[in-house]
């Protein structure tokens, strides 16, 4: 009798016990309890919501040109930044109620530019990290994973491709793609990019660039981690039931070191971001007139005594998105963190 009420205290002492979480479940509540990281993600969402109903949201497309309303600005604007005086009170400023954000020298909805803008900068920030975890997490499981002379000659070809600055290689690109600087026959190779930098508004080269310069840092972190899992018991036992090295990778390997590639990327998107921007901000970046930040602020900075707000609007955009990513990829960080686990 003592015997079974005694297994049966130990049966509900059992059931009282809380469920044993995964890894990602006790990250993401690490993560939703970081609360820099979730207002990040939805400064993130909202600027996703901007890029994708930038139509349906913008009072006005952004290319229309209203002259009579250059360097305009409402009055709210003005009161913002005490250097604006309107014309009422004896400054320089017309008041225009019809632009939120005011209207910069060509008569264009500054609003309507800082949303549109959101797209460019968001495929920047989607675009670099898709290709550097294609070909640096690709090139690192295998130099990782097979090691000897293809390891030796996969970190020698990345060793090479770190000589290549990234803001230096893509001017190169566009200096030597863009109209401006080249012509090019009809049909030639370089007339056939030039075309294709065009449809894509000026970000083709960009992408390239950045794709170009941006996997060799995922490519040593991917074969750092590899090499420091492959010998793991898992490792082997699927090794020695015949698994071949490409299921090993795959199945194996990849997803136990996600956590760190995850986090050391996210942390990487600002400075996507940023390239994009300062291209733009030179003039090598989209082609006009496709709005970026970057051109905005760059159009803006010469105005920037009389005008603030043309440039500030959309450096103040700029910022969020960068202080949004490196608030997510924090938080990352920390709930992947391995010691951090079951920690409240």
């Amino acid at each position: 009798m003592a015997t079974k009420s005694s297994h049966k205290i130990a049966y509900l002492e059992a059931a009282d016990l809380p469920k044993p979480q995964s890894l990602w479940q006790s990250a993401f509540k690490r993560l939703i309890r970081n609360r820099l990281a979730v207002m990040g993600i939805f400064v993130i969402l909202f600027f996703a919501l901007l890029a994708i109903f930038a139509e349906q949201i913008a009072p006005r497309d952004f290319r229309t040109q209203v002259l009579a309303a250059s360097n305009s600005a409402p009055l709210w604007v003005t009161k913002l930044f005490p250097t604006m005086i309107p014309i009422s009170e004896g400054g320089y400023v017309k008041i225009n109620e019809d632009f939120f954000f005011g209207a910069d020298n060509l008569g264009r909805d500054i609003m309507t530019r800082v949303i549109y803008g959101t797209r460019v900068s968001l495929l920047v920030a989607i675009v670099g990290p898709i290709v550097a975890l294609l070909i640096g997490v690709t090139l690192g499981l295998i130099s990782g994973y097979l090691g000897g002379w293809v390891d030796n000659i996969i970190m020698r070809l990345t060793d090479v491709f770190y000589a290549f600055p990234t803001l230096l290689f893509i001017i190169l690109l566009m200096a030597f793609f863009r109209p401006t600087t080249g012509r090019f026959e009809p049909g030639s190779i370089g007339d056939f990019f030039n075309r294709l930098d065009g449809s894509t508004g000026g970000m083709l080269f960009i992408f390239v660039g950045i794709g170009i310069t941006s996997w060799m840092q995922m490519a040593r972190l991917t074969r750092g981690q590899v090499l420091s899992v492959r010998e793991m018991e898992y490792v082997l036992a699927a090794r020695s039931l015949g698994a071949s090295p490409t299921k090993i990778m795959l199945r194996h390997i990849l997803p136990n070191i996600l956590g760190p590639i995850i986090v050391a990327e996210t942390l990487t998107i600002p400075r996507y971001i940023s390239y994009e921007a300062f291209l733009s901000f030179i003039g090598l970046g989209v082609n006009p007139p496709t709005p970026s930040w970057g051109a905005m602020i760059s159009e803006g900075a010469v105005a920037i005594r009389d005008y603030p707000n043309q440039a500030l609007f959309p450096a103040l955009a700029l910022f969020l998105t960068m202080f949004a990513f490196n608030f997510v990829g924090d938080g990352l960080r920390d709930a992947l963190d391995p010691r951090m686990r079951g920690a409240e």
